[in-house]
């Protein structure tokens, strides 16, 4: 199949405030890299405080408008963004892949039918939304309504550029919020690309778009007291200072942080050497899903062990079949890492596995491609078999490698499975019909898939527990991180209480 042809990119990237694309107070830019290539394709604009104020300003003056639009016509304007989505598929998809490096086989499969999927999710969502109302006594009634909380701060990672952007917007907009978002450094181009195609669909000021580096353009933003609520995805780390700065301006904040995520396949799902066992050995290889750039990533395999043996043949062969090359050619599986400084880190903490006594299954190595993608940051999938007190067991390493080890007991798999600081996503694989309850019940997250791995659709609830963070992310509850309840006590009792 041949190679899908590249965009054709403008210079440099603008902020995209009050429904204009405006050049940056201070007059910078910076480079941004394909990791296709590693070659620089456009600049984007480096804010600073000035800009976001900007932004702010913009939300601000576009608030109390699009606070009282209807449900109806918000609804429609997400329907609309929607559409768009859908007139230029495929290009969105060539755009994600030349900013993120990740292959257009998935950009097509997942990351931009997710974008549609959850615009139009809340599209609807809002239109069937009510407030309750309930009788106290034959005199007194309570009416409670949902009003938009302000104008709200989002920064979003850079592992999937556009899908986050709908995680966050979409939501918040349905929700009757004006935002300012800030991508992240490393992918700003693949949004502002998206905001060309749909600057006319929303009133001027309703979304606001500022790209620029996390120290400078994020921080003023994340300490702003000008926004009602934040909203953060991205490392534990810096979620620890978002979170503090909500609570110094006293604001509401949803955090998705990092994972650690177990995956356990328990002896039964090797039964038989059928569909869903091969279905089972796939979801496996779900670590290198986005080059395994994904908060949930199940970045630890627990194994049982009477069936280590076999089930490690089959992730081995499964795993030598997985088709490398150019991220724009469709049928590539893997991609590249979304920077060298991601490269560098994960490469890292390979060696630092083999210095640990971690057994190497699978790669180990970067990809050392030839040709137009020889300067990429290629890794390829690793396997690394250890015991789960090792770093490479408890550390996010965000990238293809995963760490794997056996259990005997359904108790010990739990026990491993909880063993870690993080608590954003699991998968549980078997077919015994108590162990598909009881142990995702146990287990410590936020998620557990159960026999499937990394589905993310718009009406499930997503988010994680301990240091993942706290808050969800898609279905009808997430509206209510953007909204308040606005109580009305209504007496119709014309007479006096007689309390004085």
């Amino acid at each position: 199949m041949s190679q899908v042809q590249k965009p054709t990119f403008k210079e440099k990237y603008d902020n995209f405030i009050n429904g204009e694309f405006v050049a940056p107070v201070k007059g910078k830019y910076f480079d941004n890299v394909s990791p296709v290539d590693g070659k620089v394709f456009t600049k984007a604009a480096r804010s600073s405080e000035e800009d976001v104020n900007l932004a702010l300003d913009a939300a601000h003056a576009a608030f109390p408008a699009w606070s009282t639009t209807s449900a109806t016509e918000r609804s429609n304007m997400l329907l609309k963004i929607a559409q768009v989505m859908e007139d230029n598929f495929e290009y969105l998809a060539t755009l994600e892949t030349i900013d993120n490096g990740k292959p257009i086989r998935e950009a097509r499969a997942a990351d931009i039918p997710y974008c549609i999927d959850h615009f139009r999710y809340f599209a609807g969502v809002i239109r069937a939304d009510e407030g309750t109302i309930s009788e106290h006594d034959k005199d007194t009634v309570s009416i409670a309504l949902h009003e938009p909380v302000g104008v709200v701060g989002e920064i979003i990672p850079w592992n999937f550029p556009l899908l986050m952007l709908a995680w966050k917007v979409a939501p918040a907009l349905a929700a009757g919020c004006t935002a300012v978002v800030k991508p992240a450094e490393q992918t700003p181009t693949s949004v502002m690309c998206f905001m060309e195609l749909i600057k006319d669909v929303l009133p001027k000021g309703v979304l606001n778009i500022v790209t620029g580096f996390g120290a400078e353009a994020g921080e003023a933003l994340a300490t702003s007291n000008r926004v009602a609520k934040l909203s953060f995805t991205g490392s534990t780390e810096t979620g620890r200072k978002v979170m503090h700065n909500a609570a110094e301006n006293i604001i509401p904040l949803t955090l998705e942080l990092g994972g650690k995520s177990p995956n356990v396949f328990f002896s039964s799902v090797a039964d038989q050497d059928d569909n869903f066992f091969d279905k089972a050995i796939e979801g496996a290889l779900m670590f290198a899903l986005n080059q395994g750039e994904i908060c949930t990533s199940p970045s630890r395999i627990l194994v049982q062990e009477d069936i280590a043996d076999k089930f490690i043949e089959k992730m081995q062969e499964r795993l030598a079949a997985v088709k490398t090359g150019h991220p724009l050619d469709p049928e590539t599986m893997i991609g590249s890492q979304v920077s060298k400084a991601q490269f560098e880190k994960i490469m890292n903490y390979i060696k630092i596995g083999r210095e640990e006594g971690a057994e190497v299954l699978a790669g180990g190595e970067a990809g050392n491609y030839e040709g137009e993608i020889k300067d990429g940051y290629y890794i390829q999938p690793t396997v690394l078999k250890g015991k789960n007190d090792m770093r490479v067991f408890q550390e996010e390493i965000f990238g293809p490698v995963v760490s794997l080890t056996t259990f005997k007991t359904v108790e010990e798999a739990i026990e491993i499975a909880n063993d870690t600081s993080y608590g954003l996503g699991a998968g549980v694989w078997s077919r015994d019909a108590h162990e598909l309850y009881q142990v995702p019940r146990a287990i410590q997250a936020g998620r557990v898939w159960v026999n499937q791995y990394h589905t993310y659709p718009a009406h499930a609830p997503f988010g994680g527990v301990k240091e993942s963070g706290f808050g969800r992310e898609n279905h009808k509850m997430a509206l209510d991180h953007y909204r308040v309840v606005k109580n009305m006590l209504i007496s119709y009792s014309k007479d006096a209480v007689g309390l004085f």
